[in-house]
């Protein structure tokens, strides 16, 4: 029988990333040697502390279901650190803990939007952004992240776009793909340009740890925008726990009971034993985040500098996240032939940028959460084949 899937099925969109990771396993099952710098996870161990933490709640007994919006000790520890990280009040009913961060994106903005309402989300961004807006019908509206300001929003070009029918506006800060960061300036710019309007913000915080030369800037820290404002933030990225699958958001306790019916509806509950891992990280010592980070740091200045050597490439410095987003559009402006090339012909996986919206054209996703000594032969081998490209 003839599989036919249902309109809302049809508008569902997926990430690129794993259709190269795919693709990238294929050609080593042939005997070619790959070098991924196509997906973004760490790739340090998470903590041992926290896989303690797991191992004991397991023999505990914590293999059962729990309350919907999380266990209420990680619930109250994920509120003492949002209200001490970004100098706000909030209360524990304010915290829906979830299995990762989509969740959160996907339920905000089915509590929010509604069919023919208006989000506007970055461009280029994270692509699952864009497919949940068009997924509920609703009507994405692309807000451009320019090379030329860093990759930071512009609040002249976002009042644009914002108009009667803005029901959500995406931020996300430290950027993915961009490695942009916002700073206070912008958020404040940001926050006015939202307050004349009815919209809210999910603002997308997943990184918030993960910084090299500047500081973090949340908007609900900014007078006004906490009661309109959903903070997206985990565990995924700054404790290394990508497979544990556990993430949280912050928002007004009317939306959080929304959110939590959808969660009774989609998943249950958050498995348990992960929460007790993450009340670890969050509670424990942060030890090991900080020698992450320092050597992401040392990634991203030799990733950096190796990109900015190669004639035809030029790469802005990230200030946050794993990213670098280098335009090769001298070597080719779509930048799609060259990010197959490299696969196929060099053995480098990396990102296209269309993969993030049509503001990425021209450009690539790199992802330098891998070994020096990875990235040093990623370099050698981008090198030799932004040299052949040009010479076809």
């Amino acid at each position: 029988m003839e599989v036919v899937l249902s309109a809302v099925a049809s508008r569902l969109g997926t990430e690129t990333a794993f259709e190269v990771l795919s693709r990238a396993r294929a050609l080593e099952r042939l005997g070619r040697h790959v070098v991924h710098l196509e997906i973004g996870e760490p790739d340090f161990d998470t903590p041992a502390h926290v896989v303690d933490a797991a191992v004991a709640a397991l023999r505990e007994g914590h293999t059962h279901y729990t309350p919907s919006p999380g266990i209420a000790e990680l619930r109250e520890a994920v509120a003492r650190y949002v209200s001490r990280t970004r100098g706000i009040p909030v209360d524990p009913k304010e915290v829906v803990v979830t299995p990762g961060g989509k969740p959160v994106m996907a339920f905000t903005v089915l509590a929010l939007v509604d069919p023919g309402d208006e989000v506007v989300y970055p461009d280029p961004g994270f692509p699952i952004y864009e497919s949940l807006v068009r997924w509920v019908g609703a009507v994405p509206r692309p807000l451009r992240l320019r090379e030329e300001r860093g990759f930071r929003v512009d609040p002249e070009e976002l009042a644009a776009l914002v108009g009667p029918r803005t029901k959500l506006v995406i931020l996300n800060s430290p950027h993915n793909p961009c490695g942009s960061v916002l700073s206070r300036e912008d958020v404040e710019a940001i926050a006015e340009v939202c307050l004349r309007s009815r919209t809210w913000v999910l603002s997308d915080e997943i990184y918030s740890r993960i910084l090299y030369d500047a500081q973090h800037h949340s908007i609900a820290a900014v007078p006004g925008m906490r009661e309109r404002t959903v903070i997206l933030d985990g565990f995924s990225k700054t404790y290394a726990m990508t497979g544990w699958r556990l993430g949280y958001g912050v928002m007004p306790a009317r939306l959080a009971e929304a959110v939590t019916r959808f969660a009774v509806n989609v998943y249950s509950c958050p498995a348990a034993f992960s929460q007790v891992a993450g009340l670890a990280a969050l509670e424990g010592p942060q030890e090991a985040v900080d020698a992450m980070v320092a050597e992401f740091r040392r990634r991203r200045d030799r990733v950096v500098a190796g990109l900015n050597a190669i004639d035809g490439i030029r790469c802005t410095t990230p200030q946050g996240a794993f990213y670098a987003f280098p335009n090769v559009s001298a070597l080719d402006p779509d930048g799609k032939a060259f990010a197959d090339y490299l696969l196929e012909e060099a053995g480098v996986a990396v990102l296209s940028g269309t993969a993030f919206g049509e503001g990425g054209r021209g450009y690539l996703r790199i992802s330098y959460a891998t070994s020096l000594q990875n990235l040093e032969l990623a370099l050698d081998r981008i090198a030799s084949a932004a040299a052949a490209f040009r010479r076809r």
